[in-house]
């Protein structure tokens, strides 16, 4: 049997559209989480101890839930080198807040373990850590990075864009 080019062209592009087809009906199942950080704040709780404060938006695209593990806020010097920050919990952000009164109010809630963001669902959040290094080194960074483990292990980051 003698195959021809355009049989040989058409079965590739049979092939083509299953494998595009296939892709395309599950790309709401890719669990995942985007975003951007919205604001950041620093502030100086000591004289070698400072605290950031992010308010951020995370997007869930997919058609299933998305399901918090872990939440750290990592700060990446002029250098590249990360440190990462000590959560601080959502009771005592607000607090933090009302002490520090040139920092602002408590814009959002705190992201917090085993929390849910339905499918296609925004939600506006934020994140508090404490870092042993001084308010300049905070002022001199690289950027912050929110990282966000899932409960089946997708690791997700947003980071700041300066």
């Amino acid at each position: 049997m003698k195959l021809s080019l355009p049989m040989l062209g058409a079965g590739l592009a049979v092939v083509a559209l299953l494998v595009l087809g296939g892709l395309y009906s599950n790309k709401d199942s890719h669990v995942e989480a985007v975003g951007g950080i919205q604001k950041v704040r620093v502030g100086e709780v000591e004289e070698k101890a400072s605290v950031a404060i992010l308010d951020f938006r995370i997007t869930n695209p997919s058609a299933y839930p998305y399901v918090v593990r872990t939440v750290d806020l990592i700060l990446e010097d002029k250098d590249g080198k990360q440190t990462e920050g000590r959560v601080i919990a959502d009771r005592d952000a607000k607090r933090l807040l009302d002490a520090l009164p040139l920092l602002g109010p408590k814009f959002n809630e705190t992201l917090m373990v085993r929390e849910k963001i339905a499918p296609r669902q925004t939600v506006d959040r934020m994140i508090s850590a404490r870092f042993e290094v001084p308010k300049a080194a905070l002022e001199e960074r690289k950027r912050f990075l929110v990282r966000i483990l899932e409960v089946d292990g997708k690791l997700d980051e947003l980071a700041e864009k300066r």
